[in-house]
């Protein structure tokens, strides 16, 4: 767990708040006023993905950024399990805490599938949606012609090295070894990478014990431990399918298949307006934030 004040160089100005509606100490970002924008961070990051999102934003609305279990400057219990299913349940008692409604949901890796299991099972608080590289699992139902997610780069190396303990080993030590995962990923501009970047997202994870939920999250898909969890939300995915809802897709991703990816949204909002990004990767935040911040902020515009 990252120390409430350390701001990485002034990387990361933002005050911390912290909620103990969800059983432990979770961390989140919140700035501006409006309409709220929650962002979802994924694998291995934490809200620090995005730091340059939050002040554009914020001009216009309210921006909450939180730490799932495990991640960035919220706590990592170890009695907790860390699936799913859990942190869908952490985000619903944080945003019934905060009594959030009328919700941008803007999600990239596993924010889709925390973001939208919370979507289906709570409709009513959700406004619109902003997809990055990530599924919802509802769009591709019966499709037999679309890559296999546990065949890509990044599961491959997870699925190779789980019976020989490599997996993880790297894992454990992620404040050493971050780098090198995200490029597995599928971070792409390492010309953007300088040694405050590389700490931020270290840091997170200075003992095997702080590397719980980062373990976790690929072995919930890997080891089919979400299948049921998904199953369970089909029955909200019609009125998901009312809401506004935008693409933006990195297409180097080495850890979802784009075209995966892109034909789960397309199942769902066949009208949805879709962005590729060729030259991005899986963080696309790090590699393209100057096409995907005008990008989100004309689709927020039209919505009014």
């Amino acid at each position: 767990m990252i120390q409430a004040d350390e701001d990485f160089d002034a990387t990361w100005p933002f005050q911390p708040h912290f909620s103990s509606a969800a059983g432990f100490r979770q961390q989140y970002v919140d700035e501006g006023v409006g309409r709220p924008i929650l962002l979802l961070h994924g694998q291995p990051t934490w809200g620090y993905i995005w730091r340059r999102f939050i002040p554009p934003l914020a001009a216009t609305q309210r921006v909450i950024v939180p730490d799932h279990m495990g991640f960035g400057k919220s706590a990592t219990p170890p009695e907790r399990e860390y699936t799913l299913r859990g942190h869908v349940e952490n985000l619903t008692a944080l945003i019934e805490a905060l009594d959030l409604r009328d919700i941008t949901l803007v999600m990239q890796d596993w924010g889709g599938p925390i973001g939208v299991g919370y979507a289906v099972r709570h409709p009513d608080r959700v406004h619109s949606l902003v997809l990055m590289n990530t599924v919802c699992g509802y769009g591709t139902a019966g499709r037999r012609d679309l890559p296999n997610p546990l065949e890509t780069p990044w599961f491959r190396w997870i699925r190779d090295g789980l019976p020989t303990g490599r997996t993880e080993a790297v894992l454990s030590q992620l404040e050493s070894t971050i780098l090198s995962v995200m490029q597995i990923v599928g971070l792409q501009r390492l010309d953007r990478v300088d040694p405050t970047f590389i700490r931020a997202y270290g840091a997170a994870f200075p003992t095997p014990a702080d590397c719980k939920g980062a373990i976790e999250f690929p072995l919930d898909l890997a080891l089919g431990r979400i299948r049921d969890f998904v199953r369970e939300g089909a029955a909200g995915v019609p009125a998901l399918r009312s809401k506004p809802a935008i693409m933006i897709e990195g297409m180097q991703d080495r850890a979802i298949p784009p075209a995966l990816a892109l034909a789960d949204f397309v199942g769902i909002w066949p009208d949805g307006p879709v962005i590729e990004v060729p030259g991005a990767g899986h963080y696309i935040q790090e590699d393209a934030p100057e096409i995907v911040i005008p990008a989100m902020q004309t689709f927020l515009r039209m919505l009014g």
